[in-house]
């Protein structure tokens, strides 16, 4: 069950999941992290962030319920975290897949994208609007519309 959020939040949940994403470098610890790398170390090296930005980063998704830190030792160090998807981080694979897909057909690389979705297959996918029928629905004829209370 998801956790409901206080109400002097913002009533939008595009803003409230911006309060949580919003900021470049969470996102891009989210693909380090689904591309299996979950230390401290691992990450900054993989993106070269400085370490106090991508610590403020994992607090930020550990606080929020996407990312649970695990505590390890090395034998002869001191004790560290890894950092571990949550149900709430797992669904973000539909974000960040959209944003590739985006990223490839509106900001294309001359020498193709730097990686591929795929199925378990091996077969091309792509993120799409699907009804509860389970039939994709053209991004042009999805509307957004306000709810308010």
């Amino acid at each position: 069950m998801t956790e409901q959020v206080p109400d002097d939040l913002p009533a939008c949940s595009i803003e409230r999941s911006l309060q949580v994403l919003g900021e470049r470098w969470t996102l891009l610890v989210l693909r380090e992290i689904f591309a299996g790398r979950r230390r401290f170390a691992e990450i900054r090296a993989a993106l070269d962030i400085a370490p106090n930005l991508l610590s403020a980063r994992l607090k930020t998704l550990v606080a929020a319920g996407v990312l649970e830190a695990r505590p390890y030792q090395e034998p002869g160090s001191r004790q560290r975290h890894s950092y571990h998807l949550t149900p709430a981080g797992r669904d973000l694979r539909l974000v960040l897949g959209a944003l590739q897909q985006w990223g490839d057909e509106h900001r294309p690389r001359t020498v193709g994208p730097s990686a591929l979705r795929q199925n378990k297959a091996g077969d091309s996918v792509h993120v799409a609007f699907v009804d509860d029928d389970g039939v994709e629905v053209p991004a042009r004829d999805v509307r957004f519309v306000l709810n308010q209370p």
